[in-house]
């Protein structure tokens, strides 16, 4: 898969549905917004892109509860689950994509490592979170490019649901896991 052609490919099929899709970023930095917004036309379906890469910015912006962020930390499920769900208010987009993790060289754990990471994605719906370990001797620029990758593939998915099903089942069967 060639990103610049997929992209092209969502961008067309995100106009074509009047779809409007928003980001939340921290591991990613805004990379996922710039590679979304790479196709002429992207006001049509791209609504925010936000980087909130510190625990003050993720509360203050994207609402996280600060129970969430010291019980779980920054880096775990619950954080994404809240950064899209929050974003999906936030923005009023039909989709809310969040990204968090740890991009390295430092900063992981045992039991949180590097290239760690969770993408979230929100509609209607519901919620649903991936979790994915990258291989921690991996450069931080390519744990953030294949994060953005995997994300692409998250919302193509999405995309082939929402042309074929309508989104009925989203969010609660395992495709996109």
């Amino acid at each position: 898969m060639h990103i610049n052609n997929e992209l092209k490919k969502i961008a067309y099929k995100l106009k074509k549905k009047k779809i409007k899709i928003a980001v939340a970023e921290s591991c990613t930095g805004g990379l996922l917004s710039f590679n979304l917004i790479k196709t002429p036309g992207a006001s049509k379906y791209f609504n925010m892109g936000i980087v909130c890469y510190s625990n003050y910015s993720k509360k203050i912006i994207l609402k996280v509860k600060d129970k969430t962020l010291k019980d779980n930390g920054a880096v775990s499920t619950e954080t994404c689950k809240e950064m899209c769900e929050n974003l999906l208010k936030i923005s009023k987009s039909n989709i809310a994509i969040s990204t968090t993790g740890i991009a390295g060289p430092n900063g992981g754990n045992k039991k949180k490592p590097i290239g760690l990471v969770y993408i979230g994605v929100s509609n209607k719906n519901g919620t649903k979170i991936i979790k994915i370990n990258f291989n921690k001797k991996l450069s931080r620029e390519n744990i953030q490019k294949k994060t953005v990758f995997e994300t692409i593939k998250i919302i193509k998915k999405i995309i082939y649901l929402v042309l074929t099903t309508y989104c009925s089942a989203l969010l609660t069967t395992d495709f996109l896991g």
